[in-house]
């Protein structure tokens, strides 16, 4: 390896590396703890100034080539910390890179903070390279927006990067931020981490309770959780006596108000039934949910999610801060009201496909030697049974405890779960801000690095559809820590089935269908997971994803070869 050139003089100082370092310093004493740059000439001095301070264990530094793998392992860090994250990048094409990530950020009020590098003032509009239109480049969707000048080393620059540095960590309490950072050369110098610096706490911005609406508990209410609503949701089901439609990445899909087969119960009477709904988060896995929410007859009530837009698609529900529940539910109304929605969800589910029976085990002991055989035979029929969607959702389901993460990418899957998965108070989250296919692996990672700090940290699992995955590839390709355990488990069905439930798949030509919405594929993940040093593993049967499910591996892609269903012509 060729070492690095030696200076042939004396490092000289620089005001951008300066003001670079003073602003990093200001997020530390914000409470900012995670950066996450990718690589650039204009950005160095952001990006050097991080690495001082990773070394001085201010914060900790996650390098990344591309931006785009950077944003959402910065979504993830976010996500599952609480905490604002920053985000490196240098000029141009750089910044873009991050737009999609921002809109989920945007879109699910995640706090981040976005650090584009751009040319000083004399070097814009005049066709300089690596220069373009970066101020106000993502519009709307931040809370906050600077075009900051480049520094010259006037007196109080540095005071004011870092007071710069608090109002960005305060305005990204519900969403993401953008600093765009004019640097004239020489772009760093000399750094020198001040050694009483101390890392803060971001602060707390307390939720609005400005519109708070009083309800008493009757048999006509249902309460909707859709994604990061919270086990406040749950809650609000029990103190109204109401049934829980909680979506899969709710926060609040546990306890014994919960619906599983909401989809199916809200097509029947007791769906006619609802006369009031509650809803809390963002539902978007369904269309039973909207379906219901635009009825004239249905009073919506809407919990304010704070940064993010209000749910809202039939334009008239009552938008509050919170509800305060008058009274108690009576017990006969519950059982009444509530047991008959679970009880039609338990139905449903039995009639459509019931769970593997429970084996009796003295059958195994039993004297018959036919009787041994036959649950001896049962047995390895059940183990020999090819994975299916339902299985494999299930599996994941059932081996995931509170310790765990379950990261669920925007594919067919992630509905499959959502129909069919029992309550569970476990960690799952998905972006469903704008519930896009890309970055799932990459906020996984950045979950699972967030949850390994941990007093105790298991194993982060994705569920991907293989078009997810490889819209992410460039995420298994990143170093990570030898004992980050995170495992993702990929149903491949060789394109994107999840169009085959649209009306599309009805009225298109079948070879037309199968090339634009389809869009078959033939990547090889097994090289895919030796690019990046991760384990691979092929299951194809029940036992084969048990063991998967089990496996020490830290990073496992596990790929589950699915039946294709054959297209109607």
């Amino acid at each position: 390896m060729t070492p690095p050139p030696t200076p042939s003089a004396e490092p000289t100082a620089s005001p951008s590396g300066a003001a670079a370092a003073a602003l990093l310093d200001g997020l530390v004493c914000a409470g900012v703890t995670d950066v996450v740059l990718s690589p650039g000439s204009r950005s160095q001095g952001l990006a050097l100034a991080a690495a001082a301070l990773a070394r001085a264990g201010h914060l900790a530094l996650h390098v990344r080539i591309d931006e785009r793998v950077a944003g959402f392992t910065a979504l993830g860090l976010a996500v599952e910390s609480g905490r604002p994250v920053a985000i490196v990048c240098t000029s141009g094409t750089a910044v873009a890179n991050l737009h999609p990530a921002v809109l989920e950020a945007h879109h699910a009020g995640v706090p981040l903070i976005v650090l584009t590098a751009d040319r000083p003032a004399e070097l814009r509009g005049i066709g300089a390279n690596q220069t373009t239109v970066q101020p106000g480049i993502f519009g709307e969707i931040v809370r906050a927006d600077w075009d900051v000048a480049a520094p010259v080393g006037a007196a109080g620059e540095l005071d004011d990067a870092r007071e710069l540095a608090a109002l960005a960590v305060h305005a990204s309490a519900e969403g993401p931020v953008h600093l765009n950072l004019a640097y004239r050369e020489p772009l760093s110098g000399p750094i020198e981490i001040d050694p009483a610096l101390v890392p803060g706490e971001p602060p707390v911005r307390p939720l609005s309770a400005e519109v708070v609406i009083d309800l008493h508990p009757d048999d006509a209410t249902v309460v909707i959780a859709g994604h990061n609503a919270g086990p406040r949701a749950e809650q609000l089901a029990v103190a109204l006596g109401a049934p829980l439609i909680a979506e899969v990445s709710s926060g609040a899909r546990f306890g014994r108000h919960a619906v599983v087969a909401y989809r199916d119960v809200l097509r029947g009477p007791h769906g006619d039934a609802v006369g009031r709904a509650i809803v809390l988060g963002h539902p978007t896995l369904s269309r039973q949910v909207p379906q219901l929410l635009e009825r004239a007859d249905v009073d919506v009530i809407v919990v304010r999610t704070p940064g993010v837009e209000d749910y809202n698609p039939g334009r008239r529900a009552r938008i509050v801060d919170d509800v305060r529940v008058l009274g108690a539910p009576d017990p006969a109304v519950v059982r009444r009201w509530v047991g008959g929605w679970v009880s039609m969800s338990r139905a449903v589910l039995e009639s459509q496909a019931p769970d593997d029976p429970a084996p009796d085990l003295s059958l195994a002991v039993s004297d018959d030697r036919g009787v041994r055989a036959a649950f001896a035979k049962a047995e390895l029929a059940v183990l020999r049974a090819p994975v299916d969607r339902r299985m494999l959702a299930r599996a994941l389901w059932a081996s995931t405890w509170p310790h765990d993460r379950l990261v669920l990418a925007a594919s067919r899957l992630i509905r499959v779960a959502d129909a069919l998965v029992p309550g569970k108070a476990i960690r799952v989250h998905a972006n469903r801000g704008l519930a896009g296919i890309d970055g799932t692996v990459s906020t996984a990672t950045g979950i699972a690095l967030a949850a390994a700090r941990g007093e105790r940290s298991g194993t982060t699992r994705v569920l991907s559809g293989d078009l997810a995955l490889l819209h992410d590839a460039g995420a298994l390709l990143v170093p990570l820590p030898d004992d980050l355990r995170l495992h993702v488990f990929v149903g491949n069905d060789g394109g994107g089935t999840i169009f085959d439930d649209l009306e599309v798949a009805a009225t298109a030509h079948p070879d037309d269908f199968a090339t634009v919405m389809r869009t078959p594929h033939r990547a090889d993940l097994a090289a895919l997971a030796a690019a990046g040093g991760w384990a691979y593993r092929r299951v194809t049967t029940r036992a084969e994803l048990d063991d998967a499910l089990t496996a020490p591996e830290p990073l496992l892609l596990v790929e589950v070869p699915l039946v294709e269903v054959p297209l109607e012509s």
